[in-house]
């Protein structure tokens, strides 16, 4: 079976990380690479799949990362593209760096995404390896906070292949009490995504999002 599935005349790779978020319309439409929870699994599966394909089918054209992000100031349940990426695990400010600067890298503590999808609401997104809830959102700058995204841009970067990320809300209102605090809303941000994959295999099959190829 492909890793990618083709729309139009592009190659597109979909990446999830986690089951409970790839629900019955998602299913319908897509069939991703499921990553892990949080930056390491994340990264390491997609350098290993973007890896894969360089080195057999081809790189795709387009990697879609989609799935939920809390946010304690964005509609719970809609659905956003990520805009820009920052990665709060990171503070070597210690050594004179910025916070959230990597050392040694030519990047910037918030790096822009693109291609952007202009009838998909943008929002910026917080990485990092723990769950964020109640006043934790407090020293957060960024709109939206998820464990995969930085890492799978990352790896995206590294193989020269454009990212768009896909987010609905799927907590951030009121503090996490439980599991079922992140599921509860799964299931309208399931069929809010395929929506917005709808709208992207036609602006694809129009010819009208630029990708690598």
């Amino acid at each position: 079976m492909s890793l990618c599935a083709r729309w139009g005349d592009k190659r597109v790779l979909f990446l999830m990380a986690a089951e409970p978020e790839y629900g019955a319309m998602l299913r319908a439409r897509i069939t991703p690479v499921m990553t892990g929870v949080g930056p390491v699994e994340g990264g390491v599966a997609t350098a290993a799949t973007l890896a894969e394909l360089a080195a057999g089918a081809g790189l795709p054209d387009l990697v879609v990362s989609l799935g939920s992000a809390g946010s304690a100031r964005l509609d719970q349940a809609r659905v956003y593209q990520a805009s820009h990426l920052a990665y709060r695990d990171m503070d070597a400010s210690a050594l004179g760096f910025a916070r959230g600067v990597t050392p040694f890298l030519d990047l910037p503590a918030v790096v822009p995404l693109a291609p952007l999808l202009p009838w998909v609401p943008q929002a910026s997104l917080s990485t990092g390896a723990n769950i964020v809830s109640g006043a934790d959102y407090a020293g957060i700058a960024e709109d939206m906070v998820d464990m995969e995204s930085f890492a799978v841009l990352r790896a995206c970067q590294r193989f020269k292949v454009p990212l768009v990320v896909l987010r609905g809300i799927s907590d951030g209102a009121a503090p996490l009490e439980g599991l079922e605090d992140w599921t509860a809303y799964l299931d309208v941000v399931d069929a809010r995504l395929a929506e917005v994959l709808d709208g992207l295999r036609q602006e694809l099959e129009a010819g009208r999002v630029r990708t690598a190829g």
